[in-house]
């Protein structure tokens, strides 16, 4: 093998195992940051508030009980707070933000708010206002143990929340290593350019440049759509770690939609990552290929 064929082999070897790297790499990153970015906007926004509507139309259902006199809510308003909750409550279940727990708690939370409109109604029916009262009291104490229930029930899917809009010690490792790959795979793909150039007097290399190019802007492009995705992650948490009254909760949800707009196409820009790293290799091999041919026959001199 001629000196020349040996050099273009090492060479070719040493882009295609840098180019394989960092897209291993960079798909492992990319994914690490996007695959949580949808179910932040799909699943667990939609849990989280419908938990607070939940809990809002508990709050005001005993509202309208305790301001409807001893004739008991003549308005309807505690039974369509009480619709709103169970049906809040039947979302927040089909959202299935923390999995079993999740739905156990909800389970026992509808169970409880059918023993707490009892109270409620026994205590509309009753014309003596000690029983009554009495009434309204164990209604009261079942109220809270359900509004405990939802706390409790909301700060686990929040921490399911700030476990997906993290961006902990791995990824920090992984987003470097990227950096790092992606700057050792574009001083190869220059350094092999000018190998070539010297050797074969050939100004320009098309495929070697056009490998270049694809590296540097879609790395790039990646890391900039991570920066966003994970910046609107971090808004739509502190968004919904903000407990709110019933009439704000449509705005929250408005608000993390429009933080997370995007966050479907990131996200699906993943499997573009292997695509790119096999185009970039073919380029690769495109470029320098064709010299290793010139030399297949030919012996040192």
């Amino acid at each position: 093998m001629s000196a020349t064929r040996r050099d273009l082999t090492r060479r070719l070897w040493l882009l295609l195992v840098l180019g394989a790297t960092t897209t291993v790499v960079l798909f492992s990153a990319y994914r690490g940051v996007h695959d949580d970015s949808v179910p932040l906007v799909s699943s667990s926004t939609p849990g989280i508030l419908a938990v607070d509507t939940a809990k809002n139309a508990l709050q005001r259902a005993h509202e309208a009980v305790d301001g409807s006199g001893p004739q008991g809510d003549a308005t309807g308003e505690f039974h369509t707070q009480i619709s709103v909750a169970h049906q809040s409550i039947a979302l927040a279940a089909s959202e299935n933000v923390t999995g079993p727990s999740d739905r156990h708690t909800l389970q026992t939370v509808t169970g409880l708010i059918t023993v707490y409109s009892a109270w409620v109604e026994r205590a509309g029916k009753e014309p003596n206002t000690s029983l009554r009262d009495a009434y309204l009291h164990y209604a009261l104490q079942g109220r809270n143990d359900i509004l405990d229930r939802l706390d409790e029930l909301r700060n686990e899917q929040l921490n399911v929340a700030r476990k997906q809009a993290a961006f902990p010690w791995p990824l920090w490792l992984g987003w470097s290593a990227v950096l790092v790959l992606c700057l050792a795979l574009c001083v190869a793909l220059m350094e092999a350019q000018r190998f070539a150039r010297r050797r074969f007097r050939s100004a320009v290399h098309p495929s070697l440049l056009a490998a270049t190019v694809l590296c540097v802007t879609g790395v790039a492009a990646l890391g900039w759509f991570t920066l966003r995705a994970h910046t609107a992650m971090a808004d739509s948490l502190a968004a919904l770690s903000e407990t709110r009254a019933a009439d704000d909760i449509p705005e929250v949800g408005a608000d993390v939609e429009g933080y997370m707009a995007n966050a479907g196409f990131w996200a699906s820009l993943s499997d573009w990552v292997l695509i790119g790293g096999v185009l970039l290799m073919a380029l690769t091999v495109v470029g320098l290929w064709p010299r290793l041919s010139e030399y297949r026959f030919k012996v040192p001199r």
